[in-house]
C-alpha cells in the first residue's frame, strides 16, 4: 500500500484499514509459530503499513491541534 493512496481516503477508513491490518498481522504471526506460514516477508510488509496508516493519522491529529 502506497501513502499517497492512504492520504486519499477519510479517517474513518484509515482507522477501519488499521483495524484489519491488525487483524491480519496477528494471525500472521500466529501462523508463523505454528510453522504455516508461507510468506515470510508478510509480517514485514504488514507492520509497515501499519506505521504508514499511524503516521497519516497522527499527521491529520497534529493539523487540527494546530487549527483549532
Amino acid at each position: 500500500m502506497k501513502a499517497d493512496e492512504l492520504r486519499g481516503r477519510t479517517t474513518e477508513e484509515l482507522e477501519s484499514e488499521l483495524q484489519v491490518l491488525k487483524e491480519n498481522l496477528f494471525n500472521q504471526r500466529f501462523r508463523g509459530i505454528l510453522g504455516q506460514q508461507e510468506d515470510t516477508t508478510s509480517v514485514g510488509k504488514l507492520r509497515k503499513d501499519i506505521a504508514r496508516i499511524k503516521t497519516i493519522l497522527r499527521a491529520r491529529a497534529q493539523q487540527v491541534e494546530v487549527a483549532g
